[in-house]
């Protein structure tokens, strides 16, 4: 996987260069990924699937890895974007999704995963076994996460049989505390100190040399450590760079490691930047672009409302609405709300729990009729710009067209742009 540790490389040596990371199974999230590549020239699109998303027994999409492949390299296809500039990635692979069985139950079906991910041809393989399952004690010992890290590793390698520049790259550590562990309040958020962040990195290799991994570990090119950039449903916690400036200096002299960031979504341009510059290469983002898209689609159902009479609408929003309230399951342990204060939760959450239901039936339907509306009917340029100005300078900029799915696109696109200009500022 000669791409990213290439750029690994460049950035070792002194570039402010980085990669933006896509996580999302949404087509429309990766097609306006794929084609924001292409626009701004990237060398490469990374995409990642997740391991709730995408696993042997289909996760939340219904696919497995190769289905997953298959799927991004049809929108690849559809769009003109090289395959071979396409680099697929899997996010917390281990156990997490088999955590109420015993360790060995989980870490066997998690063995399983990781070689399928590898087998179908997934080139960046995050390790993640931080979790603890039904028998663990809480939290997990932090040499037992790198010896399951370490194990999963040997499955991903013994399932790969390409060339050896092809082979999998791999991201060690989380980000996230684990269970029973901090509990603080975002505005305190703990960054992780140097001698944290060093002391996985020294037990990760030591475990993989000691189970003959010694040449997997010349292709660890991150490990997950926590900057202080976070989330929750309404409010976010911004990059601070004088927070972090010696954990940043710590990975300087570790050889062909940076840091990978996850959670970065909502952070601002010059955030975004800063954590590049301060070796946070890797730039995750799911429910920022996820989140984008449902802006979308609500400024369309406001359109529609606008230029399509009362017994042709599609009412997407009011639809989308009536099955979160029907099916709970994907929401319900984070949301507590009641009444009207629920219904703003369930829509504009930063967390975008409402991600999970775009593939039901009676949404995709709705979604797909509300397309055909506006494309019966455009919408005018002036309500264009009321509800979505962004598409509208495309549009006029001639980036874009009035189809709904090139504005849903276009309005997504502004959300990468932030990263692009973090991971490429001299373009």
């Amino acid at each position: 996987m000669h791409i990213l540790l290439d750029l690994v490389r460049r950035h070792k040596a002194g570039e402010r260069v980085g990669v933006t990371s896509v996580c999302s199974a949404h087509p429309l999230v990766i097609e306006a990924a794929l084609r924001h590549a292409s626009a701004t020239g990237q060398p490469f699109a990374l995409v990642e699937a997740t391991s709730n998303q995408v696993n042997q027994d289909g996760g939340y999409t219904g696919m497995v890895p190769a289905d997953f492949r298959t799927f991004v390299e049809a929108i690849a296809e559809k769009v003109g974007f090289p395959v071979a500039r396409l680099v697929l990635g899997g996010d917390h692979l281990g156990p997490n999704a088999w955590t109420a069985l015993s360790a060995a139950e989980a870490m066997a079906k998690a063995k399983v995963m990781v070689a399928d991910y590898v087998r179908a041809g997934f080139g960046k393989i995050h390790l993640d076994c931080s979790m603890s399952c039904a028998d663990d004690p809480v939290p997990l010992p932090e040499r037992t996460i790198a010896e399951r890290a370490a194990g999963l590793c040997r499955a991903a390698e013994d399932a790969f049989d390409g060339a050896a520049a092809d082979a999998p790259v791999y991201v060690i550590g989380t980000e996230v505390p684990v269970p029973g562990g901090a509990a603080e309040d975002l505005e305190e958020l703990t960054v992780t100190t140097p001698e944290a962040a060093i002391a996985t990195v020294d037990m990760h290799r030591a475990l993989f040399e000691s189970a003959g991994l010694g040449e997997a570990w010349a292709r660890v090119i991150a490990t997950v450590v926590q900057p202080g950039v976070e989330f929750d449903h309404d409010k976010v916690v911004d990059y601070r760079p004088d927070r972090a400036v010696a954990l940043s200096e710590a990975i300087e002299p570790v050889d062909h490691l940076v840091y990978e960031a996850h959670s970065t979504d909502y952070q601002t341009p010059a955030a975004l930047a800063a954590l590049v510059r301060d070796h946070f290469a890797i730039l995750k983002v799911g429910p920022g672009v996820t989140f984008a898209l449902r802006e979308a689609l609500w400024a369309l159902d406001a359109i529609e409302r606008e230029t399509v009479d009362g017994a042709a609408r599609a009412n997407l929003r009011a639809v989308t609405l009536e099955r979160l309230h029907a099916e709970p399951k994907n929401w319900a342990k984070y949301y507590h709300a009641t009444g009207r204060a629920l219904d703003l939760q369930l829509q504009y959450s930063l967390s975008d729990r409402i991600r999970y239901y775009w593939p039901d039936t009676a949404i995709a339907t709705a979604q797909e009729r509300l397309f055909a509306n506006l494309r019966d009917t455009p919408p005018p340029l002036p309500l264009l710009s009321q509800y979505l100005p962004t598409a509208y300078t495309a549009v006029r900029n001639g980036r874009a067209t009035l189809d709904p799915s090139e504005l849903v696109m276009a309005h997504v696109a502004a959300t990468l742009d932030a990263y692009h200009g973090a991971c490429f500022p001299h373009d």
